[in-house]
């Protein structure tokens, strides 16, 4: 008799811990609900959407985006997903709040794209074109190149819009992209500190200098150079370029050229 009283006394708990089971919180799915609540609501287990703030970066068939707001990742966006966007442009991507684990990244099923009032500033077109033009003049430092250089991190680019420029400017010319200053290049191994040289790379930078004087408009003047060996280089020295109303920057002057 007393075994069979230890029985149902163990039975009943075996039933407790099941009642419990099945009204617990359930394992948690994408777009915070968990699987319980998602079936005894009724709704989808579908992750809810996400929208993110990019910036326009480049626009060479795909739109190259950088992150905004804290955001240093790149993303590509294809043609199927967005319209026609200017380099500069500020939007809004809503999508599935998947990131395929690509670089750069790209959005899983985007369902809206559209832009930002007041939000543009294509800053980062201009350093591209700055960059451009330094790869065409003295066009002999760019033969035989593994790997281009860039160095932005004298502008006042964020994080992720340096990235995507930087990016950009070596997919258009074929190199191993690699960013960092010549000093870091070199402790890295790449630049031959002793002999002053690239072998297999050359290195792009952009430094921006303060402005002195009153202006109606807002201006950056800045340097940039190309650099392969401390007898092959070229600089575009002062260079000045102003900002309108409208977030344009307009082009830029170059105050003086040097070679070495």
């Amino acid at each position: 008799m007393k075994k069979w009283s230890l029985f149902l006394s163990a039975y009943a708990c075996l039933c407790l811990l099941a009642a419990c089971g099945a009204s617990g919180s359930g394992t948690p799915v994408p777009g915070g609900a968990s699987s319980n609540e998602a079936q005894t609501s009724g709704e989808s287990s579908q992750p809810a959407a996400v929208t993110t703030v990019c910036r326009v970066v480049s626009n060479d068939g795909s739109l190259l985006l950088a992150g905004m707001d804290g955001d240093s990742n790149i993303y590509i966006l294809t043609p199927e997903d967005a319209t026609n966007l200017a380099a500069g442009t500020l939007v809004e991507v809503t999508y599935d709040g998947s990131i395929m684990e690509t670089w750069p990244a790209r959005f899983s099923k985007v369902t809206e794209v559209h832009t930002v009032d007041g939000g543009f500033d294509d800053r980062c077109a201009l350093y591209l074109q700055v960059l451009e033009d330094l790869w065409e003049v003295d066009s002999g430092l760019n033969g035989d190149l593994t790997y281009i250089g860039v160095d932005l991190s004298q502008t006042s680019l964020s994080d992720s819009e340096r990235a995507a420029v930087a990016w950009a400017f070596a997919g258009r010319h074929g190199g191993e992209l690699l960013t960092g200053t010549w000093e870091e290049l070199a402790d890295q191994g790449y630049i031959d500190r002793e002999n002053l040289c690239w072998e297999d790379g050359v290195l792009f930078s952009i430094t921006e200098k303060p402005m002195e004087g009153v202006y109606s408009l807002t201006p950056v003047t800045f340097d940039a150079q190309k650099w392969r060996s401390g007898l092959g280089a070229y600089f575009f020295c002062d260079c000045t370029s102003v900002q309108t109303a409208d977030g344009h920057w307009n082009g830029y002057s170059v105050g003086s050229e040097a070679i070495s």
